[in-house]
């Protein structure tokens, strides 16, 4: 396990304070757990804009005029 000091604004590090005691853990847990989810979401953010830009378009109305003009079933109608 590493180290790391950081300085904070004295209302964020209270604000840290009251809602590790809420949760019932450590200002370091929580700061763990914030960052390691912050981390998180950034990996899956370059993730998928990859993913995205190895995509390729497509004419999305060409594929949506394909689909037959048809009334719903009575069950699938939405309730007005």
């Amino acid at each position: 396990m590493s180290t790391l000091s950081i300085r904070l604004p004295n209302s964020i590090h209270q604000h840290a304070k009251r809602l590790a005691r809420d949760e019932g853990v450590s200002v370091n847990q929580l700061v763990s757990s914030a960052l390691a989810e912050k981390l998180s979401a950034l990996d899956a953010e370059r993730y998928l804009n990859e993913r995205a830009e190895r995509g390729k378009k497509v004419d999305i109305d060409a594929i949506l005029a394909k689909i037959p003009a048809v009334e719903p079933e009575p069950n699938d109608r939405i309730p007005e």
